[in-house]
C-alpha cells in the first residue's frame, strides 16, 4: 500500500537547541527535516536536493535570510519559504512578503502553530504552480507580441497578420516568453535553457536549438523572416527591437 511521502522541511536556524526542537516537533506532525545552522549550507542542500518548504531565520552567522532567499529566487528556486525572526518588527515583515516570503513567525511562538503555519503554506504550494507548463510561463500569462504574430499563452497558439493560427508547444512558449521579457540583449544558451527548462535541467544546446529551429520554420511558412531574432554566432541568441526598418 502506496504511503503518501513525507514533506521534507529545511530549519534553516542558528540556535542548535531551538533547531533540535523544531526538528522534534516536525517529526511528530509526521514531516521530515534537515536542519542547516548556516546561509550556504542551505544553497549546498538545495542543489542537490528537493525540500518543500524552509524554516528561514532571518539571522544566520554567514548571511541574512533576505539575501539568501534573493540569492534562490534569482537561481529559480521556488522553494516556500516562511520567515523566523525574534524581532516584532512590522516593516521587515512587510519586506519579507513582498520579497517573495510565503509567511512570517516572531519568535517565542507555540509549535501548534507553527505547524499550522507549515501546513498552510504547504497546501497553497500544491495548486499555485498549476498553470506552469515551464519554469517561466503559464497558461495564464496575458498574450504578447513577437515579430509580428500574437503569442497566446492561454490556448498555445500564435495567431500570423495572414489571420492562421498555429498551435505551440510548451517549450517554444517558454522560448517566446522569455526573448519577448528579455529584448535588445544578447541571451546566452544557457540562459534560455535554464530559464525555460530549469537551472537542474540537463539540456543540451544542440536540444534547444531543434526547438528554435522549428519557431524559425514556423515563421517563415507564414512569409515571416525573423529578422529581429538573431544567432550570436558561439554565445546565443538576441531578440533585437532596435533594428533599422
Amino acid at each position: 500500500m502506496n504511503q503518501t511521502p513525507k514533506p521534507l522541511i529545511i530549519v534553516a536556524e542558528d540556535d542548535k537547541d531551538l533547531s533540535t526542537l523544531i526538528a522534534t516537533q516536525l517529526e511528530v506532525a509526521g514531516m521530515q527535516s534537515q536542519v542547516c545552522h548556516e546561509a550556504s549550507h542551505v544553497g549546498r542542500f538545495l542543489k542537490n536536493n528537493f525540500a518543500n518548504l524552509i524554516l528561514l531565520d532571518v539571522h544566520l552567522p554567514d548571511d541574512t535570510g533576505f539575501n539568501l532567499m534573493s540569492d534562490l529566487r534569482k537561481a529559480g528556486d521556488k522553494t516556500p519559504i516562511i520567515f523566523l525572526t525574534g524581532e516584532n518588527n512590522e516593516v521587515k515583515k512587510v519586506n519579507a512578503l513582498e520579497m517573495g516570503g510565503d509567511d512570517y513567525i516572531t519568535k517565542p511562538f507555540g509549535f501548534p502553530e507553527l505547524i499550522a503555519r507549515i501546513n498552510a503554506v504547504l497546501r497553497r504550494a500544491e495548486t499555485v504552480h498549476d498553470s506552469d507548463i515551464t519554469q517561466n510561463a503559464s497558461t495564464t500569462d496575458e498574450p504578447f507580441e513577437f515579430c509580428g504574430a500574437k503569442v497566446n499563452p492561454h490556448r498555445l497558439e500564435v495567431t500570423f497578420a495572414d489571420g492562421e493560427v498555429e498551435s505551440i508547444g510548451r517549450k517554444e512558449l517558454g522560448i517566446f516568453t522569455y526573448l519577448a521579457s528579455h529584448p535588445n540583449k544578447v541571451l546566452t544558451r544557457k540562459n534560455l535553457i535554464h530559464s525555460v527548462w530549469g537551472i537542474h535541467a540537463d539540456v543540451s544546446s544542440r536540444s534547444l536549438d531543434q526547438y528554435i529551429v522549428k519557431i524559425r520554420e514556423l515563421y517563415k511558412s507564414h512569409s515571416l523572416t525573423l529578422d529581429a531574432f538573431r544567432t550570436v554566432h558561439g554565445v546565443g541568441y538576441i531578440y533585437d527591437l532596435k533594428i533599422p526598418e
